[in-house]
C-alpha cells in the first residue's frame, strides 16, 4: 500500500479517536440542574419549622435552612455540572391575567401584591445572598414567572437538562428529544419523581407537549383556572388521545358529525371562550430574555468570607458547609 496514503490514514486516526472521545462525552455530560426556586423554598418554609431554625435574635430562616439543604441534596445525588436558580420577578404577569381574569386572583392580597407569609418574605433575600456568595446564579425577568424562566433555560441551554419543581405545570417542558425532564418535588426532595415522556403519559394519558392543553380541560384550582365544568382528568386525557389537542377538539365541535356525548358537548361549546384562552395561560413561555449567565457550578464558594459571614449571621452554618461539601465532591 502507499506509504503516502498510510501517513496520512496514520495521521488522522488520532483526530477520528478524539472525536468519538468527544461524542461519547457529550452524550454522557452532566445535566444542567434548572431550579424552581419559589417552589423549593416556599415548600421547605412549611416543611420545617419556625422553631427549629432561628438566628440568635429569633428571626426565622428556615425557609432559607431547608432550600440550601435541598440544594446539596439535588448536587449529591443528580451530580450536575451547571445550575441556574429561576425566580418570580412577576407572580402574576398582566398579560396572563388579561387573557383570564381569575388567573391567581385568590392569591392576591387586599393591599395587592401575593399572599405570602410574613416570616418568609425576609427570607427571600437571605436565600440570594447565599446564592451569590457561593456564585450560582438566579434569574428572573420582567413580567414572567419563574415557570417562565424555567422554560426557555430548557430550550436555550445545552441539554441534558433537569427542572426541579413541584409545579404539575412544567410536566409540559417535558421534552426526551431535547433531554430535558422534570425532577418532580410532590413527595419532596428524597423521593424525587424522575419523569421522562413515558412518565408524563402513565401518569395523565396525555403525551408532555399536551399537558397544557390537558391543564386548562381538566383546570386547577390552585392557579384560578376553572376547566370545563364536568371534565376531569380521564375525560380530558381522551378528548387529546382522540382529538390530538384542544384545537381538534374546538374543530370538532364544529362538525355536526363528530360523535360527543350531547352532555359533554354542550359543555365544552359552554366554554369555547375559555378554552381559546387558557392554553395560553397555561404555556411556559419559552422566549424570554434573560441575561447572559456563566451556569457553570462551582467548586468552591465564589466569595468564602462572605459566606463565612453570612453563615455564622444567620446560623446557617451546618447548611451552608452540606452544600459547599457536595460542590467540591468530584464530578463526572
Amino acid at each position: 500500500m502507499d506509504m503516502m496514503y498510510m501517513a496520512s490514514i496514520s495521521r488522522g486516526v488520532p483526530h477520528l479517536v478524539g472525536g468519538l472521545c468527544q461524542a461519547v462525552r457529550v452524550a454522557h455530560r452532566p445535566p444542567i440542574l434548572l431550579i424552581d426556586s419559589p417552589s423549593l423554598y416556599f415548600r421547605a418554609y412549611f416543611g420545617i419549622p419556625e422553631s427549629a431554625a432561628k438566628t440568635d435574635d429569633g428571626q426565622p430562616v428556615n425557609a432559607v435552612r431547608g432550600f440550601l439543604d435541598m440544594l446539596a441534596q439535588l448536587v449529591r445525588t443528580r451530580r450536575p455540572d451547571r445550575m441556574v436558580c429561576a425566580l418570580d420577578h412577576d407572580w402574576r404577569p398582566a398579560w396572563r391575567v388579561e387573557l383570564l381574569p381569575s388567573y391567581k386572583a385568590h392569591r392576591v392580597a387586599p393591599e395587592g401584591g401575593e399572599v405570602v407569609p410574613d416570616t418568609l418574605s425576609p427570607q427571600v433575600p437571605m436565600i440570594l445572598e447565599v446564592l451569590d456568595a457561593l456564585g450560582i446564579p438566579a434569574v428572573g425577568a420582567t413580567g414572567y414567572e419563574a415557570d417562565d424562566v424555567l422554560g426557555t433555560l430548557s430550550v436555550t441551554q445545552p441539554g441534558p437538562a433537569e427542572v426541579v419543581s413541584g409545579d404539575r405545570d412544567l410536566f409540559q417542558l417535558v421534552d426526551d428529544d431535547r433531554q430535558v425532564r422534570l425532577l418532580y418535588v410532590g413527595r419532596g426532595v428524597a423521593k424525587l419523581d424522575d419523569c421522562d415522556d413515558a412518565a408524563v403519559r402513565a401518569r395523565y394519558g396525555v403525551p408532555a407537549d399536551r399537558y397544557a392543553d390537558f391543564a386548562a380541560l381538566r383546570g386547577d384550582p390552585s392557579d384560578g383556572l376553572p376547566g370545563v365544568p364536568g371534565v376531569g382528568e380521564k375525560t380530558a386525557a381522551r378528548l387529546i388521545e382522540r382529538y390530538g389537542g384542544l384545537d381538534g377538539i374546538l374543530a370538532a365541535l364544529d362538525d355536526g358529525e363528530t360523535g360527543f356525548a350531547p352532555g359533554l358537548r354542550s359543555k365544552l361549546a359552554a366554554a369555547r371562550d375559555y378554552l381559546a384562552v387558557a392554553p395560553k395561560v397555561v404555556r411556559v413561555a419559552l422566549d424570554v430574555p434573560l441575561p447572559k449567565l456563566d451556569t457553570a457550578l462551582p467548586a468552591a464558594p465564589a466569595d468564602p468570607d462572605r459566606l463565612l459571614e453570612l453563615a455564622q449571621r444567620w446560623n446557617l452554618a451546618g447548611s451552608c458547609r452540606r452544600l459547599v461539601d457536595a460542590l467540591a465532591t468530584p464530578r463526572p
